[in-house]
């Protein structure tokens, strides 16, 4: 079997093993135990691992940064609610802080490459600093770099921290000054498309095209958005016929927690694709 997929949220594990017949992500096995009952023998027969696994958005990733799905990798998206701005607040102190969980995995299986992600704020900066003290301990080289979703065109910020640590690559230092060459480049369309989207807004058209073929909300991968207007007066991008907000929507509140949680996934295609980059 190729895929491990750990995640205890009972309706994002049925997603999962539904997305996986359907052949939208790596073909794999899913427990629903959660992280701290997983033991490293567990493990051993998967070649891709992928913890606090949500909707399988890594695995997809991969595939479109064209990672096959037998090459070996581990990925980690840990619990964001301890360092959320719009959490307690409680950090390194609250029991949903399950890095400590993974990393023991980590230290005992070796895995050569790994993929993480983490909300982007002053608390999740400090976490980073254990992750990566943590990770370079074990003897991993170890990087990360704040990005945003606007930056590659959505219509939306979504800032997070996306990370790597990799057992060989002595040259992955490199990935945070290509990822913020990157950054800057996207920053810049980012620029463009805010303009086009206020014009759009202005018109109520949002089906156009920028005036370039560059990406943008309204023609790169969000183009098929349904765009709802809502009661502060801010247009919002949905799922085309999703609407899972609506009454009657079924399993609104599972969906709703799936989506809330899952990475945006060209933002980690990008992030994917700088680090093969630097490491081939």
């Amino acid at each position: 079997m190729s895929a491990y997929y750990n995640e205890n949220d009972p309706f994002a594990a049925e997603w999962l093993r539904q997305l996986i017949q359907a052949g939208a992500i790596a073909h794999g096995d899913v427990d629903d135990r959660s992280i701290v009952d997983v033991t490293p023998d567990d493990l051993r027969p998967y070649v891709q691992c992928h913890f606090f696994a949500g909707i399988g958005v890594w695995s997809y990733a991969l595939r479109q940064a064209g990672w096959s799905d037998d090459k070996p990798v581990w990925t980690g998206s840990c619990p964001c609610q301890p360092f959320s701005a719009a959490g307690k607040g409680g950090g390194s102190s609250d029991s949903r802080d399950l890095w400590w969980a993974f990393f023991w995995l980590i230290s005992q299986c070796q895995p050569k490459t790994i993929f993480g992600e983490q909300v982007a704020s002053e608390d999740a900066l400090a976490w980073w600093d254990t992750v990566q003290t943590d990770m370079e301990g074990a003897g991993y080289a170890a990087t990360a770099i704040d990005l945003c979703a606007a930056g590659i065109g959505a219509p939306h910020i979504r800032q997070r921290l996306f990370w790597v640590a990799d057992s060989y690559c002595e040259r992955l230092e490199k990935l945070s000054i290509e990822s913020s060459r990157k950054e800057l480049q996207t920053t810049e369309r980012g620029s463009q498309t805010s303009r086009v989207v206020r014009r759009s807004q202005g018109s109520g058209d949002f089906k156009g095209r920028g005036r370039d073929n560059r990406s943008s909300p309204i023609n790169g991968f969000w183009r098929s958005a349904d765009w709802l207007w809502c009661r502060d007066n801010r247009w919002r991008p949905v799922e085309p016929g999703t609407f899972p907000l609506a009454n009657g929507a079924p399993a609104r509140v599972g969906r709703l927690r799936g989506y809330g949680n899952a990475i945006v996934a060209p933002l980690a295609q990008t992030f994917i694709e700088a680090y093969q980059e630097v490491s081939t």
